[in-house]
């Protein structure tokens, strides 16, 4: 049974593809920072599932929770790097630096972070893969979007560097590039402002 490791595990697409996983038969590895949303997960697939409560800004507790996996999920077969979140829609001088080091240190170093870890688990099985979760915003940033647009510019352009540097091993990468998808991504921009989120999605037909 293969095995996949998911970030961003507790909501949006995190979620969705630890369902997905798992319906095709593989085990999962969530990494999530929010507790009680990985139980759900854990209640739910048992056995077929191993949860990290880890926030992936934490470069210490990364690299520690992956060099210890339980044997069972050891050998990771496919990576989905995919935590990451958007804070405020100010103009860039306006934003507050808290937000900005948040964006940079998990959309980019966090996202680093768990790469880095995890390579060297897949360049020893026979087919790996590495799928990276970026945005359309990496190539049309939008007003207010900034630090974000710019951090899944990176996500794009890593992708593509990575690919070059693991040609000819048995290591593929994608970097997926969704639009506009309502999960809890706008709630989470707007600090919990369910009308300012819901706005986002107003008129949009999905």
């Amino acid at each position: 049974m293969k095995t996949a490791f998911i970030t961003g595990a507790s909501s949006g697409f995190g979620r969705a593809c630890v369902e997905a996983f798992i319906q095709e038969g593989y085990k999962v590895i969530a990494l999530a920072r929010r507790k009680e949303r990985l139980e759900e997960l854990k209640n739910a697939h048992k056995d077929k599932i191993y949860t990290l409560c880890i926030d992936v800004r934490n470069q210490k507790e990364i690299f520690e929770a992956i060099e210890n996996l339980p044997k069972e999920f050891q050998e990771i077969d496919v990576l989905f790097n995919n935590a990451g979140l958007a804070l405020g829609v100010d103009e860039f001088d306006k934003l507050n630096l808290e937000d900005i080091n948040t964006m940079v240190d998990t959309n980019i170093k966090g996202f680093l972070y768990v790469a880095k870890a995890v390579i060297p688990i897949l360049r020893k099985q026979k087919n790996a893969y590495i799928f990276n979760l970026g945005s359309v915003a990496g190539r049309n940033p939008y007003f207010g979007g900034n630090v974000y647009c710019g951090t899944k510019a990176f996500v794009g352009q890593f992708s593509l560097a990575l690919r070059n540097d693991l040609r000819g091993s048995n290591i593929k990468v994608t970097n997926i590039a969704p639009g506009l998808c309502k999960t809890e991504f706008s709630e989470v921009r707007f600090k919990g402002d369910i009308q300012k989120a819901d706005a986002v999605y107003k008129n949009t037909q999905f």
